[in-house]
């Protein structure tokens, strides 16, 4: 076993307060911090405490770290990815693609000569990246798209004059029609559209009108950071989620979702493939985004915990990763899993115990356990486990 060092992304939307309080650095912090990232990936991996990154140590080891099932169902790499997201402002909206569409994607680019780290890079590597957030605290996202009946009632109700070429699109061909129609707007189409639409919602948050109010509040709001942005009129047909803590969404490819405030622990597929769709001044791929998104309209469902091993597991329909919520008390509980595992310590302090090994985990810290390591773990505390799903 060993602890790890954990880097920092430090975006503008990120929290002066959430991670700086949990890994214990003065709080408020000078500037944003975003995501703790624990794992492997090769653009930021964690680095064990005997000093070596976690992605050569899995490369000099990956049998004796992975197991051999996680090798031979994904190469010599760990294939999960561990963070701590905190959003003070709105992410971006954005999709991710399946693995063949990564594989497509990825291989025309490198044969087109594109380099891995241009600002229009698409594809940045050859893998999906599905993912789950279970919210620390209270947390608003928008999630793949909302039934299109109520998506033209949503539009309609604001009665704007700009928006009907919108609504003829969608009540004709459904989603598939409407987002490239929005996204191929010009930029001063664009402009007055959302200058407009922020207006009329607006005036709906205003009146305190119940219909439709916290879908109309972010979309005012999303206006005066991103004004001409058509994210601003897509976030009107998606749906959006408050999470409790303690509660989750899964992210399956081409779901269209953008996080909105709060914070989490995010587990994901080890993949930076993401797919941008507005509400953001990076670079929008249209036509790689329309071939990856999917444009099925439903309701997106909370997900609850169920009693697993070791705790509450946040069951997900994916082999690359495995979730689970150890309360721990003053008894030692068993987590020992077959795959590799990544431990990351919210509340309390944990102590692991593995053979003669003892680790000790204070809030804020994180370690890696090999596949199959016999390891133990006494609180009080909670911990966040990660590990593979592989059956």
């Amino acid at each position: 076993m060993w602890q790890l060092q954990n880097a920092v992304r430090h975006y503008s939307w990120g929290s002066h307060t959430v991670i700086p309080e949990l890994i214990g650095l003065p709080s408020p912090a000078d500037r944003p911090h975003a995501e703790l990232w624990m794992g492997a990936h090769p653009d930021e991996p964690s680095v064990r405490s005997d000093g070596v990154p976690l992605d050569k140590a899995i490369a000099s080891e990956p049998e004796v770290l992975l197991g051999r099932e996680v090798v031979e169902r994904f190469g010599a790499r760990l294939p999960f990815l561990m963070k701590v997201l905190a959003a003070d402002q709105p992410l971006s909206l954005q999709a991710h693609p399946t693995n063949e569409q990564a594989e497509a994607g990825f291989a025309a680019e490198e044969a087109a000569g594109v380099p891995r780290d241009d600002s229009t890079r698409t594809f940045k590597d050859p893998f999906h990246k599905p993912e789950i957030l279970v919210a620390l605290t209270p947390f608003e996202a928008l999630c793949g798209f909302r039934p299109v009946e109520k998506s033209l009632h949503c539009l309609a109700k604001l009665q704007v004059p700009e928006l009907k070429p919108t609504i003829a699109a969608l009540a004709r061909g459904g989603l598939r029609a409407a987002i490239p129609q929005l996204l191929a707007l010009s930029p001063e189409h664009r402009e007055v559209l959302v200058r407009e639409v922020a207006q009329a919602a607006a005036g709906f948050v205003a009146a305190h009108d119940p219909e439709f109010i916290n879908t109309y509040r972010w979309a005012a709001s999303l206006a005066e950071t991103y004004p001409g942005d058509p994210g601003v009129v897509i976030s009107l047909m998606c749906n959006h989620l408050k999470l409790a803590p303690g509660e989750a969404v899964f992210m399956p490819a081409g779901n269209l979702h953008a996080y909105l405030s709060g914070a989490g622990v995010e587990v994901m597929a080890s993949s930076d493939n993401v797919l941008r769709g507005g509400l953001t001044a990076k670079h929008v791929d249209l036509a790689a985004l329309i071939e990856v998104l999917d444009f099925t309209d439903a309701q997106v469902p909370v997900l609850h915990p169920v009693l697993g091993p070791g705790g509450l597991r946040y069951p997900v329909p994916v082999e690359d990763f495995d979730l689970t919520r150890c309360q721990l008390d003053e008894q030692a509980g068993t987590l020992t899993t077959r795959g590799p595992q990544l431990l990351l310590c919210t509340e309390g302090t944990a102590v692991l115990t593995s053979a003669d090994e003892e680790l000790t985990l204070a809030k804020g810290s994180s370690a890696f356990v090999p596949a199959g390591t016999p390891v133990t773990a006494r609180g009080p505390a909670v911990l966040y486990r990660s590990t593979t799903n592989v059956a």
